[in-house]
């Protein structure tokens, strides 16, 4: 199973999931560990973030689509400021 899902969604698919109704979280500059109890979809507005896993790292950047799987374990290394929309299914 695949903890980190990262994607390009169109416009048009970005409003078919309704996703520019879903709540903004904001964060500035940091790195913070983080564990998820469940399953996260967000879409990165503005900024970059490198998500630590043991043994792999993921780059997110504004456009992108992201599913965080429950259970995952990280590191969050904010680069630049970030602001996202997000939603728990």
């Amino acid at each position: 199973m695949q903890e980190i899902i990262i994607e390009k969604l169109s416009i048009e698919t970005a409003k078919e999931k309704e996703i520019y109704s879903w709540p903004i979280w904001e964060k500035e500059v940091s790195v913070f560990n983080w564990e998820y109890d469940s399953d996260e979809h967000c879409y990165l507005i503005e900024g970059e973030v490198v998500i630590k896993v043991v043994g792999r790292e993921y780059t997110i950047k504004k456009g992108d689509y992201v599913i965080f799987k429950k259970g995952l374990k990280c590191i969050w290394d904010i680069k630049k400021d970030i602001k996202k929309h997000f939603f728990f299914p």
